[in-house]
């Protein structure tokens, strides 16, 4: 495969471990007892045990925390009957939703087989090894037997998402649009677009929150659903309606609610305008919406709008659902995925969206303020309240309706646990790139003859998180892009060394020579840095010229910021920059500092270090914990490292008692607060969760990151510079495009914050 020719999905897809997905092992497998109680002997005893009693499955496989999504590839996405294995990439997408939003573990299995009787028969086969079961992307009718006659024969959970997830969210979202409509549920009429399998959830779940069928209208592809029609299946049949209309338009005609699971473009704005006041209209179709929003936003200013897009208020998306209706459904070992748990996630979701947004929250979504009403019906997606109200409400309703196995008896330590599943959750940089689509900024990259480079910097435009510039010769660019099937059409490039160029680079070396006349530069010299690429573009951030430089992937870190120490310099009141890296684990996220930049600081540069990490942890909406290591405790030891942290703290104590830090101490204290409390109870820190470890030289911190990363236990973002006047960020040597993408990201965002200053 020549992977110059594929596209940035396909590229994706295939670059570095092909697909999604991975198994890791959770238990110890270093020695040979290790493999003796992992497999044989060790392993007869979970067996016989299991052999006794079936629920101890649950206390010694990962049966409880397994999901298969199982599909035929007979109905995916937009893409139709593709089939089994070319559906294999959706499902493996949906396996990492649930692990993402929800910690769940997931088995995509691609069921060759379209007959209906033999698929449920392979599905009832494989079933014993999972928790729970996500059917998926099966076409309607089949997928209504399929469903029906699998709940009714296996003991697990089971949901084909299709159906039951958008009637979920949709019904969350319903229930608080008819609130704001200041209408009810059981007076609403009812237009459903659509007659498949989501529309048929959609519709039933609607009735069981007490709309009324002789206010419902569906449609399908022949118009509407009536009594003189002949060709109805039984689900269609169901909700036929004696009416003698036959047209969409008859139908919206006074109606109260539109829900559209159809296609594209199909609402006129003349029909959405005959709708009665303050019509409900969610047009989910996707891509194309059956009503566009400009078109929806244009025809009435009463209109309650939403749709499957996140680019529009109000997206009513399945992700809002199915992570945390499967963790609550396995946390409680159930038997079924029952009306009461779907019913109870709707009203938690509905519920949420009434509560003051946290400011984490906002921020995720540049600061939008976000209030229940007409544009926030529904939580956001990268909400972290969702796990813990959604998978409780969904467990009590499970244990209440008489379907689990397992009773929770403790809620507060349940959503405790909830939270530290995901740490701090790994949603962080997606948060921040939501934040940065805000208000993109002008990026100039100074090293775009590097294939990573030009390509982080044409997918950050296309994701609308820049304007990027290229610094460079134009037709070397060209040719590189062309070479890798990169496409920078609408991307500005500036060749320093152009003769169209001589001005600026003019214009640049007069400021630098007059800036650091007494350090020794004069104009010739000033001029012939303006030939260097790395200096020109940081003259591009210094003289407003571009709101932000990303660079590096040539050369270390200490050379790769020179022209940025020269030109911008540091901070006022600072006089040392530093690194900072975000390390996402299994334990949480953790910021690192200083990773790249001083050998062996003094107090005063410790001092510095820890100021700059307080501040720039902040940046990413988290209150820093900052534990300061060493390889002693608290004046253990009275020599070397441990006395200039020690020192240091006692500084930060006296100085910035604001500053919530502590140390000198070792990892194992700062991370076990459990155990720091127990022999340090005078700790500053007391029973706080650190998250930012400041170390007492490079090597302990640079070697502490890179050890995590290279042992795959931790994913890296970073690093973020911390000290220089300016947004000037410097990539490794060996940075990834989605690693550039990450420092462009929060360039932009240190850009948005130093623009308001």
């Amino acid at each position: 495969m020549d992977n110059k020719k594929l596209s940035d999905a396909l590229k994706y897809h295939a670059e570095g471990r092909p697909g999604k997905i991975q198994v890791i092992p959770t238990k110890p497998t270093a020695t040979q007892r290790d493999l003796s109680l992992a497999y044989s002997p060790g392993v007869a005893e979970p067996c016989l045990e299991i052999q006794k009693d079936e629920n101890f499955a649950y206390n010694y496989t990962a049966k409880g925390n397994l999901v298969a999504v199982i599909s035929n590839g007979t109905a995916v996405l937009g893409l139709g009957d593709i089939g089994a294995l070319a559906g294999k990439p959706v499902m493996e997408g949906k396996g990492l939703l649930f692990k993402i939003f929800a910690d769940v573990d997931v088995f995509d299995i691609e069921v060759n087989e379209k007959n209906i009787d033999k698929f449920v028969e392979t599905v009832k086969a494989i079933a014993p090894t999972f928790g729970g079961i996500n059917l998926e992307d099966i076409k309607a009718p089949e997928c209504f037997e399929i469903e029906d006659r699998l709940k009714a024969e296996l003991d697990i959970p089971l949901m084909h998402d299709d159906q039951h997830g958008t009637a979920i969210i949709s019904s969350a979202a319903l229930l608080n649009a008819l609130e704001v409509a200041g209408k009810k549920i059981e007076d609403a009429k009812i237009v459903v677009n659509g007659a498949g399998a989501a529309a048929n959830s959609c519709t039933r779940l609607y009735v069981a929150l007490g709309a009324q069928k002789k206010n419902i209208v569906m449609c399908d592809s022949k118009g509407v659903i009536n009594s003189k029609r002949t060709d109805l299946n039984p689900r269609k049949e169901e909700f036929k309606t004696d009416r003698d209309i036959n047209t969409l338009a008859e139908a919206v005609k006074d109606a109260d609610v539109f829900l559209g699971l159809s296609k594209g473009n199909v609402l006129s704005q003349d029909m959405v305008r005959s709708m009665a006041s303050n019509p409900i209209v969610f047009a989910l179709a996707n891509p194309n919406p059956e009503i566009t929003y400009e078109d929806a936003m244009a025809s009435r200013p009463d209109i309650i709008f939403g749709t499957g897009r996140s680019d529009y208020p109000n997206q009513i998306n399945n992700v809002l659902g199915f992570p945390y209706i499967f963790r609550g459904a396995l946390d409680t070992h159930s038997k079924a995925i029952n009306e009461e748990m779907k019913l109870a996630a709707v009203r938690a979701l509905a519920e949420l969206a009434k509560k003051p947004v946290p400011e984490i929250v906002s921020k995720a979504y540049g600061g939008k303020a976000m209030t229940f009403g007409k544009e926030y019906l529904i939580p956001t997606a990268l909400d972290p309240r969702l796990l813990e109200t959604v998978a409780p409400a969904v467990a009590k309703a499970a244990i209440e309706s008489g379907v689990a196995r397992h009773e929770i008896k403790d809620w507060d330590a349940y959503r405790d646990q909830l939270r530290h599943r995901m740490g701090l959750n790994n949603k962080l940089i997606d948060g921040l790139r939501v934040r940065a689509k805000k208000a993109p900024k002008k990026v100039v990259f100074s090293e775009p003859n590097n294939v990573s480079v030009l390509s982080a910097a044409v997918a950050a435009k296309a994701d609308g998180i820049c304007v990027p510039v290229l610094v460079g010769n134009e037709t070397n660019i060209a040719r590189i892009a062309e070479e890798n099937n990169i496409n920078i059409s609408g991307i500005e490039i500036i060749n320093n060394r152009a003769e169209n160029q001589g001005s600026r680079r003019d214009r640049y070396a007069k400021y630098l020579a007059e800036k650091n006349a007494r350090n020794g530069y004069t104009y010739a010299e000033s001029l012939e840095l303006m030939f260097n690429r790395s200096y020109f573009a940081t003259m591009m951030v210094e003289m407003g010229d571009a709101d932000a430089m990303v660079c590096g992937v040539y050369t270390k870190y200490t050379d790769a910021i020179k022209p940025a120490l020269e030109i911008v310099g540091t901070r006022e009141g600072i006089d040392h920059i530093a690194a900072l890296n975000i390390v996402n684990t299994a334990k949480g996220t953790f910021f690192l500092a200083d990773t790249l930049v001083n050998n062996h600081p003094s107090v005063e540069t410790l001092e510095e270090i820890v100021k700059l990490t307080n501040d720039s942890v902040k940046i990413f909406n988290v209150d820093p914990v900052i534990a300061m290591l060493s390889y002693s405790n608290f004046g253990a030891d009275n020599t070397g490292s441990p006395v200039t942290v020690h020192k240091a703290v006692e500084n930060l104590h006296k100085n910035h008692p604001e500053i919530l830090v502590d140390g000198e101490m070792q990892v194992n204290f700062a991370l076990d607060k459990d155990l720091r409390s127990a022999t340090y109870p005078f700790s500053k820190l007391e029973g706080k969760d650190v998250n930012t470890l400041i170390f007492p030289n490079l090597s302990s911190a640079n070697i502490t990151y890179k050890t995590l990363l290279s042992m795959g236990l931790a994913e890296n973002v970073g690093p973020v510079q911390m000290g220089l006047k300016k947004p000037i960020y410097v990539c490794e040597p060996e940075a990834s495009v989605r690693d550039i993408m990450n420092i462009v990201t929060i360039a932009v965002i240190d850009a948005q914050i130093n623009g308001k200053k």
